[in-house]
């Protein structure tokens, strides 16, 4: 059974309640003082403690989709591929309908393909979820090359979050009915690529080119199987969390890759912890390099668009924000998002997602 079944949870939920229930009935008959009845109550008093714990671990981890499966919980390797037929670099592991109007007839609804993109250049075989809209499968587009954007989740975090809980695929639907939006392919990520470790989409010296490819490999591999277009103004970049600073990050750094990005709730600089690990190599140059304040201090600004966003109650990066609104330079423009209250949380980013979408959809070509 997965991670995310509801069978688990409830298995979870019976099992907690049983050792609730097993616990009183027990109880009396282990009030001795002997150090059999003294195990017998630490024992229970134990397993009754690491039932509940593990019932709101599961809760949370179905509200906010943090671990897809048992082997990303634990760490472990994420699904990965040989190469695929004819040597392309995309390997479509199977398929699901979008939840929108339409059902099953990708002409009405779209379609959500999970692939896993193989890095030729990076060495890294991701998986990720590639939400193709209705129009992608109707005969008056057939020849459109259609704009794409690479869509993260924070750390740690599963992409299924990204249109079971942000709802992504659907709020495109809306917004392309409205004529808010053009028709867009989302390539939904995680930026952890690299089970188990942190990498703030990072080259890391010796070690795995994750920044290499989200900026090469992940625009290549889509182009070798997608009607995509290859320019830069036909790529952008949205995430939320670290999802976010990468999403500011790679425009910054690789403008010939990404001219937008949308950072929801985003950091400007990488946090170096126990799950990072020392990503830079002992290189002052490489993490000042990968400061987004100090970019924007002493380097020369890409001709790029940037969004952020933020909120003035319950958001820790909101002065932050400000002065990364007030340092942006020319050629670089910035927009912004300032919620009145808001926290780190998907009910905050649902309220920003429709406006951000817009905005980006308003700034790359097809």
């Amino acid at each position: 059974m997965g991670l995310t079944s509801k069978k688990v949870l409830l298995l979870a939920v019976l099992f907690a309640v049983a050792l609730f229930v097993l616990t009183v009935w027990l109880w009396p008959r282990l009030s001795k003082r002997t150090w059999r009845a003294v195990l017998g109550r630490v024992g229970l008093l134990l397993a009754t403690q690491l039932s509940i714990f593990a019932l709101v671990g599961l809760l949370a981890n179905s509200s906010y989709l943090l671990f897809g499966s048992w082997g990303e919980l634990f760490g472990k390797g994420q699904d990965v591929a040989s190469t695929a037929p004819n040597g392309a670099k995309v390997k479509v592991l199977g398929s699901e309908h979008a939840g929108l109007p339409g059902g099953a007839e990708p002409q009405a609804a779209g379609r959500i393909e999970k692939v896993v993109l193989q890095g030729g250049k990076s060495k890294i075989n991701s998986p990720a979820f590639v939400y193709l809209p209705p129009e992608y499968f109707q005969a008056k587009y057939a020849k459109k090359r259609f704009p794409v954007s690479v869509v993260l989740t924070g750390h740690p975090g599963t992409p299924q979050a990204l249109y079971k809980k942000l709802d992504y695929p659907q709020t495109q639907h809306d917004l392309v009915d409205k004529n808010k939006m053009q028709p867009t392919i989302f390539v939904m990520m995680s930026p952890t690529v690299v089970p188990g470790r942190d990498t703030e989409c990072v080259d890391v010296p010796h070690g795995p080119q994750v920044e290499t490819f989200f900026t090469h490999d992940v625009r290549h591999d889509m182009a070798s199987h997608y009607r995509v277009g290859t320019d830069a103004r036909n790529w952008g970049v949205m995430g939320d969390s670290t999802g976010g600073y990468c999403a500011l990050k790679m425009p910054m750094r690789h403008p010939e890759a990404f001219s937008t990005g949308v950072s929801l709730s985003g950091s400007y600089k990488v946090p170096l912890d126990a799950e990072t690990g020392d990503l830079f190599g002992g290189s002052k140059k490489l993490e000042r390099e990968n400061d987004l304040m100090w970019r924007q201090k002493n380097l020369p600004a890409a001709p790029v668009n940037l969004l952020v966003t933020s909120s003035k109650q319950g958001e820790s990066n909101y002065q932050d924000t400000l002065k990364f609104i007030r340092q942006t330079k020319s050629p670089g423009r910035i927009a912004s998002i300032i919620l009145d209250s808001g926290g780190h949380i998907f009910s905050t980013w649902r309220r920003e997602i429709p406006a951000a979408l817009e905005w980006m959809s308003g700034h790359l070509r097809a």
